[in-house]
């Protein structure tokens, strides 16, 4: 996807430079361990801006455009921290391309409370941890393997996984519909980033917003 980013523009671009440690293509296997899985969980202010680089770097460029050096220079660490915290590239991206780490805490309520408990954790990641844990999903729209890959997880950690949680009739469907929403809410904070949102505090959004999400889950 070209242009201008809704979360947050690309940056940081640039070719591989020596001593960068790049690693392969991204495969099913070299998942990253559950420390390395907890994407923007305050582990590290460096790490963290790493990840962030990371999300954009991989949302906007195809696989083999990224390099270490411009993930760097766009989290403005060193590359060696990248390896430090990461080893290579092909972990690097499958450490982005996890959203288990989201989906434990997007799905950490009862049924009964969920629609306002999805909205709190939305809108707290973005406050407290400058990221959305979903939105990078959306711009994986292209046809490149890694972005297919990441469509993929997506679909299976947080949209498979939220309809085995619900109950009744159209489950699959109530749950796209409900995925549909939050990535909807992702998408409006960051359009509106000095907006009326910004000056409500996430019970309010939960209150406003939670009740549409909360009609798809107990229907």
């Amino acid at each position: 996807m070209n242009g201008q980013a809704v979360e947050e523009t690309a940056g940081g671009g640039g070719g591989a430079g020596e001593g960068d440690t790049e690693g392969g293509s991204p495969t099913d296997g070299g998942s990253p361990t559950e420390a390395e899985a907890e994407v923007g969980t305050g582990t590290g202010t460096g790490r963290d801006a790493i990840l962030r680089a990371a999300r954009r770097a991989f949302a906007f460029r195809p696989y083999a455009e990224v390099t270490l050096r411009g993930i760097a220079a766009d989290a403005g660490v060193s590359a060696s921290l990248i390896v430090k915290h990461f080893s290579t590239k092909e972990r690097l991206f499958n450490t982005v391309a996890d959203f288990g780490p989201a989906a434990d805490q997007l799905f950490a309520a009862p049924l009964d409370g969920l629609g306002r408990h999805l909205v709190l954790t939305m809108v707290r990641s973005r406050r407290e941890q400058q990221g959305d844990p979903l939105l990078r999903v959306v711009f994986a729209l292209g046809n490149d393997d890694e972005r297919v890959l990441l469509r993929e997880r997506f679909d299976e950690q947080i949209t498979r996984r939220l309809t085995t949680l619900l109950t009744g009739p159209e489950r699959a469907l109530r749950a796209e519909l409900i995925v549909g929403l939050l990535l909807g809410l992702g998408v409006t904070l960051s359009l509106h980033r000095e907006g009326a949102n910004a000056r409500a505090t996430p019970e309010h959004l939960a209150a406003v917003y939670g009740p549409a999400l909360q009609r798809l889950i107990s229907a």
